[in-house]
């Protein structure tokens, strides 16, 4: 398959995919939806892979799958040597092929279903894999009263997705790029756009996940661990394998429904589960990583969050640094943690408000130490306002790298360069690619980017706006007076007379109504 053809099948497969998501767009809001169709496709996705891969042991068998249930021993053994392999389960009774079929003979309903579920999570009990399938379809309420008042009518409307999925190709099995988990990635970018101002808590943007995933990677072919402590819905992580061969991948979020999320994810985009440890959990409050450093780290953390700053100078993560993130802002609270499970040769970016820049107090003692002491930070990127969903403020890429020998920090002002799309600005590749090639080459740009020395930052306080480092202002052109002056006059002059002309006009006018008459009289009045 040529690339413009997998462009062709991405593109058709993703607008089929949203036409089902439609279906269930007049009974719920798109949060809850997004659920439903998201772990439906996940379902087929499992299914089909159970199916695949058992049909490959079973060829010199001479036995289908799904008539493998006759032979006890036969189904037990490929059930353990699928468990090995996949980390799961479906039996033929299960297949999302065999839901199809119940549907077609009207012998379906919504609990076969839920039963099919409970078997794919029961299959991983006392497995290496149970952690990573524990509870991942509790958001697939199929018992809800939004999609009907009876099991008739929810098992109806399900049958009807079910039946819809079923009718689109997800394309041939071994195609090097995986267009499904694209596709997959593509609907949640749909769902973020239709979920308002919680969408930025399970999606970062394409564009901005690649710029971190390209910065974090450079010059790296190959990374062995990498790590994200609010993944939501794991994108970000996921774009970093497409810059380089990842080892193993790690993350943390806190939201439930979205850490369920991003484990579909992973797996839909063949991060086989031996390969990722996903944790559900505050990071800044439970960190599941205590005792791990990573070769990158990245994040798009909740910006200016809340959190508990109490008896946080005992944590190794924030104790040296003196003082504590304020409880009402906890961004450097975020990169305190980040930078503490960075390993000493591995590359941060994380996005971040502008304030934690410039603001003083605490965070302005902690941006010092940071400098001055660590020497750990290595980049300031400007991005443009309105890049994220749910919030238009403008953000910074803040990238820090441990073990630096270099004294100084570079700043680049991308601020005005994006794309203007109808509801968020976008990125564009040239963009991306401008910004990495700045930041590679290290050298001032007019109005673009400044390399600034240690001595240049001290002078400053430690104050990092963007603006005292990059010059973008642009002066007004002088203005020529004896210009403007004549252009005055020529224009009271052609007022004097257009009122000359509109007055000899009204000299002729004559009314023969009393009142008309008055009414004249008294506009010739205002005209002299």
């Amino acid at each position: 398959m040529s690339h413009i053809e997998q462009a062709e099948q991405q593109a058709e497969l993703q607008k089929r995919l949203w036409a089902v998501a439609n279906d269930l767009r007049g009974n719920m809001d798109a949060s809850e939806y997004r659920n439903y169709i998201l772990g439906l496709i996940f379902y087929r996705f499992l299914s089909e892979k159970v199916e695949n891969y058992a049909n490959e042991l079973l060829q010199d068998d001479d036995v289908d799958f799904a008539d493998a249930e006759q032979d006890a021993d036969l189904m037990q053994d490929l059930k353990d040597e699928v468990i090995d392999v996949l980390g799961f389960f479906i039996e033929p009774r299960y297949l999302f092929t065999t839901m199809v079929k119940k549907i077609n003979a009207g012998d379906f309903d919504v609990e076969m279903l839920q039963n099919a579920i409970n078997e794919v999570q029961n299959s991983t009990l006392g497995k290496e894999s149970e952690n990573d399938f524990k509870g991942l379809f509790e958001d697939l309420d199929l018992q809800s009263s939004r999609l009907g008042n009876t099991v008739a009518k929810r098992s109806e409307l399900i049958a009807k997705v079910i039946l819809s999925l079923s009718n689109i190709d997800f394309g041939e099995q071994d195609i090097k790029i995986d267009i499904l988990g694209d596709a997959y990635e593509y609907l949640i970018g749909q769902f973020a756009a239709s979920a308002g101002k919680k969408a930025g808590e399970f999606y970062t943007p394409q564009q901005v996940s690649k710029l971190l995933a390209r910065i974090v990677t450079a010059g790296k072919d190959r990374l062995k661990t990498v790590y994200d402590p609010t993944m939501g819905s794991g994108s970000l992580l996921l774009q970093l394998g497409n810059y380089a061969t990842i080892g193993n991948y790690y993350g943390q979020e806190i939201n439930g429904t979205t850490y369920n999320l991003a484990r579909m994810n992973l797996l839909m985009h063949e991060v086989s589960y031996n390969r990722f440890d996903l944790r559900q959990g505050d990071t800044l409050e439970e960190d599941h990583f205590d005792d791990l450093t990573f070769d990158a780290v990245v994040a798009n953390p909740p910006y200016s969050a809340k959190w508990n700053p109490d008896d946080k100078l005992d944590d190794e993560r924030f104790r040296k640094y003196g003082k504590t993130a304020p409880k009402s802002k906890a961004d450097f609270a975020f990169v305190e943690h980040m930078l503490y499970h960075l390993n000493n040769e591995g590359t941060m970016a994380v996005v971040l408000p502008h304030g934690v820049l410039f603001r003083g107090a605490a965070e302005g003692k902690i941006r010092q130490y940071m400098i001055e002491h660590d020497n750990v930070l290595d980049a300031v990127i400007g991005l443009p306002a309105n890049l994220f969903y749910g919030t238009s403020i403008p953000t910074v890429v803040l990238v820090f790298k441990k073990g630096r020998e270099r004294q100084d920090i570079f700043f680049i002002d991308a601020s005005n360069d994006f794309e203007k799309g109808k509801n968020q600005n976008n990125l564009t590749d040239e963009n991306v690619d401008k910004i990495l090639e700045t930041l590679e080459k290290r050298e001032d740009v007019d109005k673009y980017a400044h390399r600034a020395e240690v001595a240049e930052i001290v002078e400053n306080e430690y104050n990092l706006n963007i603006p005292r480092y990059v010059d973008t202002f642009e002066e007004e052109p002088p203005v020529d007076v004896d210009k403007l002056v004549k252009e005055m006059g020529e224009a009271d002059a052609k007022i004097n007379d257009l009122q000359s002309e509109l007055s000899g006009m009204m000299a002729d006018l004559v009314a023969t109504d009393p009142v008309a008459q008055q009414q004249l009289e008294a506009i010739k009045r205002m005209l002299q």
